[in-house]
């Protein structure tokens, strides 16, 4: 069991990381956060060996949110019926599936301005194992759920990856980071990639549209 005084340092170098990476982002080194926090480098790097591992400390509520906002999405697209083949998917599903995977996918490149773009630039490099491998991993899995839901509606083509979606997610999260001022870039660059991610099989040039727009027909 951790001591008090060693529980009251983790908790400050955490409050502490939080606000250095908010204001230097990929720039923030842990002896900025040991000076800050009023620690020596080695109490800092007994709690955190790594900058990864200390990230994850900072985001990892954030991440529960972002993987709980998705699977909130999921149910609720999944409250209306699916067919047995995407061809077969009712317009109101179709933009059922398309609507909470768009909203995620929203939510995703917003988590990844976090920290001014330190968030972004941290998962870009595709954690291979480690405390940031584990979020990852819940992430995409939220991720794949949304996208597998999308598949089976007829809202997104078989050969689009989670992986795919998730870097492009990033990348808009950290272009949207270099370009503070506009508010609406997120979803414009959003709308284009999903109007690029249009089905091409299984359905008819006259197949009913539905009211919103599905993953390739449009912002």
């Amino acid at each position: 069991m951790m001591r008090a005084d060693a529980l009251r340092n983790r908790e400050r170098i955490v409050r502490v990381a939080r606000a250095v990476f908010t204001e230097h982002g990929p720039e923030a080194s842990l002896n900025q956060v040991a000076q800050q926090a009023e620690v020596g480098p080695g109490t800092l790097y007994r709690h955190f060996p790594t900058l990864q591992d200390l990230l994850v400390a900072v985001i990892r509520d954030d991440v529960a949110a972002l993987c709980a906002r998705g699977q909130a999405l999921l149910s609720e697209a999944s409250a209306l019926p699916e067919t047995s083949t995407p061809s077969g998917a009712s317009a109101q599903s179709r933009a059922s599936a398309d609507r909470a995977l768009r909203a995620w996918l929203r939510a995703v490149a917003v988590h990844a301005t976090a920290m001014r773009g330190l968030v972004a630039t941290q998962l870009a490099s595709w954690p291979a194992d480690g405390a940031l491998a584990a979020c990852h991993e819940e992430i995409t899995a939220t991720g794949a759920a949304l996208l597998d839901h999308a598949h089976r509606a007829g809202s997104a083509p078989e050969g689009l990856d989670i992986t795919d979606l998730l870097r492009l997610a990033n990348a808009i999260g950290w272009a949207s980071e270099q370009s503070p001022d506009d508010e609406d870039l997120i979803d414009r660059l959003l709308a284009l990639v999903t109007t690029t991610s249009a089905p091409t099989t299984g359905r008819s040039p006259t197949a009913e549209r539905s009211p919103a727009t599905s993953l390739g027909d449009g912002a």
